[in-house]
């Protein structure tokens, strides 16, 4: 009896750690950049296979607006154009997520309201945080808010406009 106790103690702390390996979740706030008043957070959690990205976003100017994940984790210049280009490890043309041909990196819009506020969600199994295959991995790369709308064919970038906001998710 006494062996069984322990073995099912043993079997449920293995099952937690399982569990607590499972889910991962990393919070970052967004840089203003390009002499903007953007800010917000963003968050990325992970459950078993899949990516949650939640963005509250402030101090935009009303309307739709890019986003991006870029390829170096880096909002050093002024313009954040030291994160580079979007994140595209199959070398694959700009395009809509999900569609005949996209980036990594090609997340969509999110639309501000008058007050310059916006929120996305935006959930994937094509990511992973923190894991061995560098195609899936987001970390070490560049969240990117653009001052524009992504138009999903202009390549390499959707014509989205300058970057307001930066997130190093490292």
């Amino acid at each position: 009896m006494k062996n069984l106790k322990l073995f099912s103690l043993g079997l449920m702390g293995a099952l937690m750690l399982a569990s607590c390996a499972a889910s991962k979740e990393v919070n970052y706030v967004i840089l203003p950049k390009s002499d903007t008043s953007t800010g917000g957070k963003v968050s990325f959690k992970q459950k078993g296979n899949t990516v949650m990205m939640d963005i509250a976003v402030t101090g935009l100017t009303p309307g739709e607006h890019a986003v991006h994940i870029h390829d170096k984790a880096d909002c050093s210049a002024a313009d954040a154009t030291s994160t580079g280009g979007h994140w595209n490890p199959a070398g694959n043309d700009h395009g809509k997520w999900e569609s005949e041909h996209f980036h990594m990196g090609d997340i969509g819009n999110l639309t501000a309201d008058v007050q310059g506020n916006a929120d996305l969600s935006f959930k994937t199994d094509k990511w992973c945080i923190g894991c061995n295959d560098v195609s899936k991995n987001i970390l070490n790369h560049g969240l990117i808010i653009h001052s524009g709308a992504d138009d999903f064919h202009t390549q390499p970038t959707g014509n989205a406009g300058g970057r307001v906001g930066c997130v190093e998710i490292k």
